[in-house]
């Protein structure tokens, strides 16, 4: 099995301006993500960014660099713009791999590539992990998924799905899941056949992902199948806030 690491990197972010070249023990943070995705088996690591900036320091520790174009609605357009620009095969992998996650563990970049490599009824696949708490459960920005007994993906929501119909609607956020059903949450790891992501460029918003704001519902609304697995391996979350960056700088400085 061969397959392309593709990491997104823009330089604009709301909450953490300049995210992708914030100081990590020593490293800025794109760094710290493709290095990691580098220890994964990917024949390839590339970073896409719209920015000179980012250009610049990636090429300076190494990596290999895609510029792109600074208009693309989605991130997925960003990685068909890379694939394109590439000249990947329709058949070829490419693994999206988030630029704000320094801890994301290769085993999982190789785990989502190798499932879709091995579901070719699937266009893309992603991974899950449990969700604990009935918190969890009902915030709207752990989004949920169900899956059939093959693991492709049912469906994807911000809201709980399935709904426990006898569970009692509570506020308090540690309030007990049923024990008849794993609960699972998405998370955002990627891994597309290229004819699929050529496919999605050339479609319209759907109506479901309008809805939820989530972009993979957009090749269910189109019949591709999802392939989701649990993770075989905790994935910490990406950095989002100054507090976020500060707890990964802590964790790397410990090591």
């Amino acid at each position: 099995m061969q397959f392309t690491v593709i990491i997104p990197a823009r330089f604009g972010s709301m909450r953490l301006p300049g995210k992708p070249l914030r100081d990590i023990a020593g490293k800025p943070m794109i760094q710290r993500v493709w290095e990691q995705a580098g220890k994964s088996a990917a024949q390839r690591v590339v970073i896409a960014t719209d920015d000179p900036r980012i250009e610049a320091a990636a090429l300076e520790f190494g990596a290999e660099v895609c510029m792109t174009r600074a208009d693309h609605p989605s991130g997925t357009d960003r990685l068909q713009e890379v694939s394109a620009l590439l000249g990947l095969a329709d058949d070829a992998i490419v693994v999206n791999v988030q630029g704000d996650e320094p801890l994301i563990p290769p085993a999982v970049i190789d785990q989502v590539a190798s499932n879709l490599a091995a579901n070719p009824q699937a266009g893309v696949a992603t991974l899950s992990e449990p969700i604990q708490r009935y918190g969890d459960l009902r915030n709207p920005n752990v989004v949920k998924l169900a899956c059939n007994q093959q693991s492709i993906a049912l469906y994807f929501s911000r809201a709980p799905i399935p709904w426990p119909r006898d569970l009692i609607d509570s506020a308090n956020a540690d309030a007990a899941l049923p024990e008849d059903y794993d609960f699972s949450r998405h998370i955002g790891i990627y891994a597309y056949r290229v004819k699929e992501l050529n496919d999605f460029v050339t479609w319209p918003v759907a109506p479901i992902e309008a809805t939820e704001k989530l972009e993979q519902l957009r090749f269910m609304w189109h019949g591709v199948a999802i392939h989701a697995a649990p993770a075989l391996q905790p994935v910490p979350g990406g950095i989002d806030t100054e507090e976020d960056l500060q707890v990964v700088i802590s964790i790397l400085k410990d090591q």
